[in-house]
């Protein structure tokens, strides 16, 4: 799997500029990736180093268009935690 695949997106939220004060970056993920392609793909495509990942699985909620009902797609979320000196500027 490229690493490109691993990263879908920097997830830019109120409580996720908060924590990016304190060099926490979230991102959305592929749901089939681990912790361990996770950290390997952050290092090699940003060329920082990273001290932790957490991750979360987001599951699909129900949504009704009128008569239709249906459900969002599931998403994992990556919480990396990078080490003192390393930085990340999203834009």
């Amino acid at each position: 799997m490229n690493y490109r695949d691993i990263i879908k997106a920097p997830i830019i939220t109120e409580k996720s500029s908060d924590l990016a004060q304190k060099n926490v970056i979230t991102f959305s993920v592929d749901v089939k990736a681990n912790k361990t392609q996770i950290k390997q793909a952050i290092e090699n495509i940003f060329d920082v180093k990273v001290e932790s990942v957490n991750t979360i699985n987001v599951k699909p909620k129900k949504k009704r268009v009128g008569k239709y009902v249906g459900k969002t797609s599931k998403v994992k979320k990556a919480i990396v935690k990078l080490k003192e000196g390393s930085s990340i500027e999203l834009n």
